[in-house]
């Protein structure tokens, strides 16, 4: 860096920086939306489904998402990979002929 050493910031001696962040933060729909990689608009139609309702908080007019809420409902879309399609038909069918 030049040389030069800093010593201070803004006229304050820094001897250490703290950094501070909520480990579980309350999001906005857009802000939910940039961590997720969804549209706000999906995440809009999955507040009121009927079936898997993502859950979050309505202040006023504002909706928020707490993240490990939403890290939690995620979970339930968790695909486990894809079957071999046929070895799936080959276990059906032998289910119907009796096993043979």
């Amino acid at each position: 860096m030049n040389g030069r050493s800093v010593g201070q910031v803004r006229g304050v001696l820094a001897e250490r920086v703290v950094v501070s962040t909520p480990l579980d933060p309350f999001l906005s729909l857009r802000a939910l939306a940039a961590y997720a990689g969804l549209s706000v608009r999906k995440l809009r139609e999955h507040l009121g489904d009927a079936t898997r309702p993502l859950p979050h908080y309505r202040v006023g007019g504002r909706v928020v998402v707490r993240r490990s809420e939403f890290d939690a409902w995620m979970t339930a879309f968790r695909q486990h990979g894809r079957a071999e399609v046929s070895r799936v038909v080959d276990e059906v069918l032998r289910s119907l002929t009796g096993g043979s």
